[in-house]
C-alpha cells in the first residue's frame, strides 16, 4: 500500500455547513474502506488548509477516484501527495546513478 498525504479545505459550502463535517468524515472513511483504502488519520490545522488526512491505497488511480468523489459533494477542495516511506525514499536514492 502506498502512503498519501491529502490536503483539504472546505469549500463556502463547506464551512456553510460546518457542523454536518463530522458526518461527511464518517462517510469519507466509509468510502476509502469500500475502495480497498483506509484513511488512516485525520487532523483539523490552522493555516492555510483546514484539514489534513493521511491515507494508504494500494496506486493513484484509487486515491484520485476517491478525491474526485468526496470533492464533488461539494464541501471540500483537496491537493494530494504521494509520500514516500523512509524505505522507499532510500530505495528511490540508491537506485540513482
Amino acid at each position: 500500500m502506498s502512503t498519501y498525504i491529502i490536503l483539504l479545505n472546505w469549500t463556502q459550502k463547506g464551512i456553510e455547513n460546518v457542523k454536518e463535517s463530522p458526518g461527511r468524515l464518517d462517510v469519507a472513511k466509509k468510502a476509502f474502506q469500500a475502495a480497498g483504502a483506509e484513511l488512516k488519520e485525520f487532523y483539523l490545522v490552522m493555516g492555510r488548509y483546514d484539514m489534513v488526512v493521511v491515507a494508504e491505497a494500494p496506486d493513484d488511480e484509487t486515491v484520485a477516484k476517491l478525491a474526485l468523489t468526496i470533492g464533488s459533494a461539494g464541501a471540500i477542495r483537496t491537493e494530494t501527495l504521494r509520500a514516500f516511506t523512509e524505505d522507499e525514499y532510500r530505495k528511490v536514492i540508491a537506485a540513482l546513478r
